[in-house]
């Protein structure tokens, strides 16, 4: 079986070689007197063909006299001959004469072999040598018990001379030596043991060490290792060549650091987490340690100190996580090389021993590298040595600073968005309302929960706002995206929904005509985009009337209202949504419900029951969950409601808003039913002062007569079927005049001689305000008085 397979034309005996070469004696006068078998197969010519004869007729041309030198010298001598085979053709051989004496007669033995094959095994042998003498790559012969035999030129300089380690194991050529190859053992005398035992060899593993003769520098080395085996197959030891890659190791290495900082520097938008992204990246491979000081100016989202470098006061980051993140003052005199790196703009390199008693001869090296972006001084970065001795080279210093000047900018743009997201937050803050205004109607609590700082600030909103007839109206609302745009659209759209609810619009109405606006919005501009990034907004607005306990709302692709009575049975609404804000395409439906005293309804963004992790429907399930506790005061719901919300930072604001429903005592409400007859009013008059006595408010009788009269007068003369009186004791007390016309009420300035037109006026000088809302069956007329 042959042991090289893959090496069979590889032959490291010479051609001369009497096991392989043709060989023959000649006598002293020039016969053969022997004649081999391997001579016949070189030439053909069969022994009883040469054998006597003369040497001559074997050779191509006729150099006879130098055939007779060659035989009759003293020592051996080698020739290149023309010879003549036993078919014709001529062969250029390589002959070697060797003179013998024995019992005083004088022969010769002479070896021939083909020259070409001879000039080919001296090419083999002089890359033998090559590798032995010149080659790079390092050659080390071990026995069977992994003792150092011998070793090439190139392994000698490395070991500073191999003689010494010669009978040595392997292990001590370099006793803090390593594998840094995976899927391999990373010990040195295991992988050899695998070699001999199998026979496979290993190829191409990378060590990482300290040649004797630098042991200042750490080199890597690509290493492979081959069984030797005898000519009987039997083992002989192992060889172990080895090729130092240090410099095409670092060169792969400082571009995989490349390619992740790339990817994980500055991904955060955070500028707490940027530099702990470049100390994550930065070390073992390059550093040890890496510290991030910053102006506090950048941390706080402002712009960077322009007037001068700014080494004294700086604040050094400490931790890798939220919880974990910390703060330092940390300052340099002016002669220190960090304030040196921040004057000048460079990296500076310092090396000086380390404080540690215990090893004294042990020594630190600091690089000092600014970070700069936009031609302002951010920070600086300082990449510590401590483990590895060696001083960062020129090459290092390239990539270190490569590697702030990513951080300097991801850190500028986490400053710039943190200045960004301030403002927005900011904006969104003073947009949505400080607080909501008391009501007899409801009892609310609201929690407001902005998105995560990376994300930015969203555009949720929620408002109350207090309409006629002691009712309320509740909207809670989410423009789609992040940031100061959102912020301001958000704050437009709650402005919007308040005007129209003080018109006194039903809720599937106000969703129409704020549709109709954002639509307008988002029509595209000149450039042919939409001018507007309101596309997605959803709104939902209800109205509770405590007079009747009725709640009418109505949503734009917002999540429904959730609703648990009074009992503590929570109900979802089966009522599907419509379409988002800006669509313009199906209309909004009303959905009434009749709440009981005491019900709570919570009205919330999508924010508060979705996450990336879980779905919508999970997380209205655990907002009921929380409702059936509804006896508990709202801002204790409110409390257990978001802190349901999952761990983390939010993707999305979260806004939860809770009312508690209250129903206005029969004793409160007075209603009058009036035929559309004028001489009615003087009963409305008499019928409203004994109201008021009754309610302790005679003091308002005059005025409250007075409004009454004229709305009165007002509907009779222009209405055509019975009128509604109704009076509401609230906070204020509330008039109320309801008939069959559509037509509505102007104010205006009368005349001198004119009859009519100043009731609506003395209504609105007496009255707090007064206003008209519309119903399916006609309209309202309405006036607050404030009550002393």
């Amino acid at each position: 079986m042959d042991r090289f397979p893959n090496a069979a034309d590889v032959e490291f005996h010479s051609p001369l070689d009497l096991t392989k070469a043709a060989a023959a004696v000649l006598d002293a006068e020039g016969r053969f007197s022997g004649w081999s078998a391997s001579a016949q197969r070189l030439l053909g010519h069969p022994p009883e063909e040469v054998l006597g004869r003369s040497a001559d007729r074997l050779l191509a041309t006729g150099p006879g006299a130098r055939r007779s030198a060659l035989c009759g010298a003293r020592r051996p001598r080698t020739a290149v001959l023309d010879l003549r085979c036993r078919d014709g053709h001529v062969l250029r051989a390589a002959v070697t004469f060797s003179p013998l004496v024995h019992q005083g007669a004088a022969a010769t033995v002479v070896v021939a072999a083909e020259l070409t094959a001879l000039r080919g095994w001296e090419a083999q042998l002089a890359m033998l040598q090559g590798l032995a003498t010149e080659s790079s790559v390092g050659l080390t012969i071990y026995d069977t018990d992994m003792r150092v035999v011998w070793g090439n030129a190139s392994t000698d300089q490395e070991l500073a001379g191999v003689a010494q380690y010669v009978g040595l194991p392997a292990s001590a050529l370099f006793p803090e030596g390593e594998f840094i190859s995976r899927h391999h053992p990373p010990d040195e005398d295991q992988v050899m043991e695998q070699v001999l035992k199998t026979g496979d060899p290993v190829l191409g593993m990378h060590y990482r060490g300290r040649a004797p003769a630098d042991p200042g520098r750490e080199h890597v080395w690509s290493c492979s290792y081959h069984r030797l085996v005898d000519a009987r197959g039997e083992p002989l030891g192992l060889f172990e060549e080895s090729l130092d890659i240090t410099e095409r190791y670092r060169a792969q290495e400082r571009l995989s650091l490349l390619v992740r900082a790339g990817k994980r520097i500055g991904a955060s938008l955070d500028v707490r987490r940027t530099a702990a992204e470049l100390a994550d990246v930065a070390v073992p491979q390059l550093a040890d340690e890496v510290l991030v000081d910053l102006p506090p100016a950048v941390i706080e989202g402002r712009q960077p100190p322009t007037r001068s470098a700014p080494g004294h006061s700086l604040l050094r980051m400490h931790g890798r996580t939220p919880e974990e993140f910390s703060t330092t003052p940390v300052s340099y005199p002016p002669s220190s090389p960090q304030a040196q790196s921040l004057a000048t703009n460079r990296p500076v390199v310092e090396t000086c021993p380390t404080p540690d008693e215990g090893s004294p001869g042990t020594r630190r090296s600091d690089l000092f590298v600014p970070l700069l972006a936009r031609d302002a001084v951010v920070g600086l970065a300082t990449f510590r040595r401590g483990d590895n001795p060696d001083p960062f080279g020129p090459e290092e210093q390239t990539l270190a600073v490569e590697l702030a000047e990513r951080a300097a900018v991801g850190i500028d743009n986490a400053r710039r968005y943190t200045s960004q997201h301030a403002a927005a937050l900011v904006l969104q803050r003073s947009l949505l309302p400080r607080r909501l205004p008391e009501q007899s109607a409801v009892e609310v609590a609201y929690r407001y929960l902005p998105a995560d700082s990376r994300v930015g600030v969203g555009g949720d909103w929620f408002d109350l706002i207090p309409l006629s007839g002691a009712r309320v109206g509740l909207t809670v609302g989410d423009v789609v995206g992040h940031g100061v745009h959102a912020a301001a659209t958000m704050g437009r759209l709650r402005a919007t929904v308040r005007t129209l609810a003080l018109l006194d619009l039903d809720p599937a109405e106000l969703l129409t005509r704020l549709d109709g606006l954002v639509t307008q919005d988002c029509e595209p501009d000149e450039a042919g985009g939409p001018s507007d990034e309101a596309l997605g907004v959803t709104c939902l607005y209800a109205i509770y009337d405590p007079v009747g306990g009725r709640c009418v709302w109505a949503s734009a692709g917002h999540p429904p209202p959730i609703v648990a009575d009074a009992s503590g049975s929570v109900a979802l609404s089966a009522a599907s949504p419509g379409p988002p804000l800006g669509l313009g395409s199906l209309p909004y439906e009303n959905v009434e419900l009749g709440l009981s005293d005491g019900s709570v309804v919570a009205f919330f963004t999508d924010g508060v029951v979705e996450d990336r992790r879980t779905d919508i429907d999970s997380g209205i399930d655990r907002l009921a969950h929380v409702l059936t506790w509804q006896r508990c005061p709202l801002e204790e719901l409110c409390d257990r409601a978001m802190s349901t919300l999952p761990p983390g930072p939010q993707a999305d604001d979260a806004t939860l808003l809770l009312v508690r429903t209250r129903r206005l005592c029969a004793d409160r409400v007075a209603d009058l039913e009036l035929p559309p007859d004028p001489a009615v009013v003087a009963d409305a008059r008499t019928d409203t002062e004994r109201q008021l006595d009754t309610w302790g408010l005679s003091e308002l009788s005059f005025t409250a007569a007075l409004v009454v009269s004229e709305l009165v007068t007002n509907s009779i003369r222009y209405a055509t079927g019975p009128v509604m009186l109704r009076l509401i004791r609230d906070r204020s007390l509330l008039c109320e005049v309801s008939d069959n016309a559509h037509t509505a009420p102007h104010l205006r300035r009368a005349r001198r001689d004119d009859e009519g037109g100043r009731g609506l006026f003395l209504v609105a000088q007496v009255s707090q305000r007064w206003g008209t809302r519309y119903t399916a069956s006609g309209k309202t007329i309405w006036a607050e008085l404030s009550i002393p």
